[in-house]
């Protein structure tokens, strides 16, 4: 029976051996990847280097979410790029902040394993032809470093609170490129697959497991669209369109994304590709799928969605599909960034009742959890007339990307509610006046240095709000000039030294692996910018190499010989 989910891959009950018959496989490879964005290129690229042959599919032609992000590796424990910038990074530093912010997601022995490695991922991607650079952005923290720009602060680094023992270091190493540079470093990747003689399998959607007679997953059957097909190059231009329009225009990119999931149903030709040594399954994660945000994170149904056509939950599901176990599917990141402007966070943040909620310094995902999770999307900054013209001005003439001033204009010039006073703007907005008065006292108490933060905000941060008129300026998931972007987190549970994709009691699956955001790994309690492309990094190398020395031990079935 088939699981249809919205426009999304249909995702079958697994293909037994004996069901085959006559049917012929298509090709037949030793490695198997499903999803070529960057977790897959990855993982072909250290299975190729192993001497086997490896074949990677994927839906569209490659790149996924990956190739739409700002191309941000997050490495430390003293790069290149930070001795050259004067830091001293070690990766005990690097492992003590992580712990912090991963909160116990994967074991300390793997996250010392990815902080120890993170100097050799690095170089590893170099060695494909990305390029970093140690030139840090002026005037403090960004969300993302204007061009020229590529090393910076890229999480809770300098937030007091966050902070380990050891002195703060930047670890967000963006790829050497122009303006958003996941491309850029998806382009080297990719280039590296080809040159490496993985063998692309485009326009094809994976739609079941194939196992044998012992449960091991030998391969997968595909809904491919004949390269150079009038059906292939529409369904090419119906996606690209949908990613290009995804911001300006989602619910007409939905209907985008509805028809080209059409195309595949009704001129998908089906086709096995025989795996020996196992799949991986790298397609990302499932923002895209409404019916999984409906069931395990509703309270992030509005938000705008982070990421490609393709994170529709297809390697989720078919996973689950062989009984692999998921975890964490409710954890969901969601990004309010409120710097820049870099005096935004000066301001306070505020829910409908007018009460502080967070520190408004952290990072984008750490302020957007609570307020999507706890305050029911619904938030409210708080700027008084001085700090106002500030950001104006910052907004104007800081050199900002466009996708930060032009919003953070909007928001303050346009979608701005006013009062001459707290009691004023309380009423204007629907909060209670005594509460919003009372945040202000308290955190201008703080901000004169009478009272510590209640919220732990460093002294840099803070500035009096008291000159009127003061200004609210609506943060919620629901203002369409200022989108609240998210991303899935959780993902299939894995073993954790080698990616092997593990069922309800904790076993492997035979011949299943697992990479990038279909799995659980280092980024799936709460994002900060670069450490989902580098557990990408960390572990589609680590499935590649399980992957490549995989070989099953039970005989070969003579009937799994390539028919040609």
């Amino acid at each position: 029976m088939s699981r249809v989910t919205d426009s999304n891959t249909r995702i079958l009950r697994p293909l037994q051996q004996r069901e085959l018959g006559n049917r012929p496989w298509h090709s037949s490879c030793d490695v198997l990847v499903i999803g070529w964005g960057a977790a897959g290129a990855c993982a072909a690229l250290e299975a190729r280097s192993q001497s086997v042959d490896v074949m990677v599919a994927d839906r569209f032609t490659g790149g996924g979410a990956s190739a739409k992000s700002g191309g941000v590796v997050y490495a430390g424990g003293g790069t290149r790029q930070q001795q050259a910038a004067g830091f001293n990074d070690s990766p005990q530093a690097m492992f003590d902040y992580l712990k912090h912010e991963t909160q116990g997601v994967i074991s300390d022995t793997t996250l010392r394993t990815f902080c120890d490695d993170s100097i050799s991922n690095l170089r590893w991607l170099e060695g494909h032809g990305a390029q970093y650079s140690h030139s840090l952005p002026p005037g403090g923290k960004t969300s993302y470093p204007s061009d020229g720009y590529f090393l910076y602060y890229s999480g809770n680094e300098l937030v007091p609170s966050h902070a380990g023992p050891q002195p703060p270091a930047p670890r967000g190493h963006r790829t050497v490129g122009k303006g958003q540079c996941g491309a850029v470093l998806y382009g080297h990747l990719k280039a590296a697959c080809l040159r490496a003689g993985v063998r692309p399998l485009l326009q094809s959607a994976a739609q079941r497991l194939v196992v044998d007679d012992h449960g091991r997953v030998i391969g997968a059957e595909f809904c491919h669209l004949p390269e150079g097909s009038r059906e292939a190059k529409l369904h090419a231009r119906l996606a690209a369109r949908a990613e290009r329009l995804q911001n300006f225009a989602p619910g007409y990119c939905d209907r985008l994304r509805q028809k080209v999931s059409d195309l595949e149903r009704a001129h998908g030709q089906l086709i096995l590709v025989r795996a020996r040594r196992g799949v991986i399954l790298s397609t990302g994660g499932f923002i895209f799928n409404r019916t999984l945000i409906r069931d395990h994170a509703p309270a992030f149904r509005r938000n705008f969605k982070v990421g490609a056509t393709g994170c529709d939950g297809s390697g989720l599901l078919l996973g689950q599909s062989v009984g692999a176990q998921a975890e964490r599917l409710s954890r969901v990141s969601a990004w309010r960034f409120i710097n820049p402007p870099f005096c935004w966070p000066k301001g306070i943040v505020v829910n409908t009742a007018g009460q502080r909620f967070c520190n408004e310094e952290v990072y984008g995902a750490t302020l957007g959890q609570p307020l999507c999770e706890e305050q029911g999307g619904k938030a409210w900054l708080v700027l008084d007339a001085r700090l106002r013209k500030q950001a104006i001005h910052q907004a104007l003439f800081g050199g900002y990307w466009w996708f930060q001033s032009v919003p953070a204009l909007a928001l303050m010039l346009l979608r701005v509610r006013k009062g001459q006073t707290p009691d004023q703007l309380a009423t204007t907005c629907g909060m209670q006046a005594a509460e919003l008065s009372e945040s202000l006292r308290a955190y201008n108490a703080g901000a004169r240095g009478i009272a510590p933060d209640a919220f732990g905000k460093s002294e840099g941060s803070r500035q009096v709000l008291d000159q009127g008129p003061f200004y609210a300026c609506d943060i919620s998931v629901g203002n369409p000039i200022f989108p609240l972007g998210a991303l899935t987190l959780g993902g299939l549970k894995v073993d954790e030294s080698n990616g092997a994709v593990l069922d309800h009691d904790g076993e492997p699956i035979a011949g299943l692996f697992s990479a990038g955001r279909t799995a659980i790994g280092v980024a799936s309690h709460l994002y900060i910018s670069g450490l989902s492309l580098a557990d990408c990094v960390f572990s589609g190398r680590r499935a590649g190499r399980a992957v490549s020395k995989n070989v099953p031990s039970h005989a070969q079935n003579p009937a799994l010989v390539m028919s040609t």
